[in-house]
């Protein structure tokens, strides 16, 4: 079993920045493929990075590509989303979650934070 713990979403300007961040515990955090995925009011959940267990693999959504920067200190059981040039766009409800497959489906991941909220003015 792990747990995971969003934070550092807030309130920011269009072109501004945000460092989101993911507190695990339970098992070996190490172990696990991290990723992000995000939803806005109405809309479905959209996958946005994910990070193998090696920190040596990665992927982003098409609309986050070279924006936002995926990250994890195993040693910590931390792991990271860099979110810089934020768009209007980009506004929703942040979630990290962990699984054992390297896949961009939310549905393959078994474990998920609560979420944190991003707002981006224009």
């Amino acid at each position: 079993q792990v747990q995971l713990v969003e934070s550092g979403g807030g309130l920011v300007q269009a072109g501004g920045s945000l460092r989101l961040s993911c507190a695990a515990s339970g098992r070996t955090f190490s172990s696990y493929v991290m990723a992000w995925f995000r939803q806005a009011p109405g809309k479905e959940r959209e996958f946005v990075a994910v990070m193998d267990w090696s920190g040596t693999n990665t992927l982003y959504g098409d609309s986050v590509k070279g924006r936002f920067t995926i990250s994890r200190d195993n040693a910590k059981n931390t792991g990271h989303l860099q979110m810089n040039n934020l768009k209007p766009e980009d506004t929703a409800v942040y979630y990290c979650a962990a699984g054992r497959t390297w896949t961009k489906t939310s549905s393959h991941y078994n474990y998920w934070g609560q979420g944190t909220q991003v707002t981006v003015s224009s």
